[in-house]
């Protein structure tokens, strides 16, 4: 098969316009809190988030940013806290944005109850 006939790939300009391929890949599997928001937040606008997310639910994906979320062992939380005992407020903030997050991905689609196992 000669290149000349070798189907266009029209993935490549989109991926240009990824933010995962724009910036420091390591920020979507940072260890710290704030640069994993960072990381969701420019998941925002990306056209592929959706499809992202769903890959990542079915992957089971162990950790990372994916489609806007925070996976860690494999299920899908609020937010990343960082090491010690939780404050009292965080384990309430914790408590609202696990709603939030079941929210987020029932608006995308996504059955929480079959297909995504939210961390405690």
């Amino acid at each position: 098969m000669s290149l000349a006939l070798a189907p266009l790939d029209v993935t490549v300009e989109l991926e240009a316009n990824l933010p995962c391929r724009k910036f420091d890949p390591d920020l979507w599997f940072s260890d710290t809190p704030g640069q994993l928001e960072l990381a969701k937040s420019l998941c925002g606008d990306c056209p592929l988030r959706v499809e992202c997310l769903a890959g990542a639910v079915e992957r089971s994906e162990p950790w990372g940013v994916w489609g806007g979320e925070i996976f860690e062992r494999g299920a899908v939380v609020p937010r990343k806290r960082p090491r010690g005992r939780p404050r009292k407020v965080d384990v309430a903030r914790d408590a609202e944005l696990a709603v939030e997050v079941e929210e987020r991905l029932a608006a995308n689609g996504l059955d929480t109850r079959s297909s995504v196992r939210l961390a405690a």
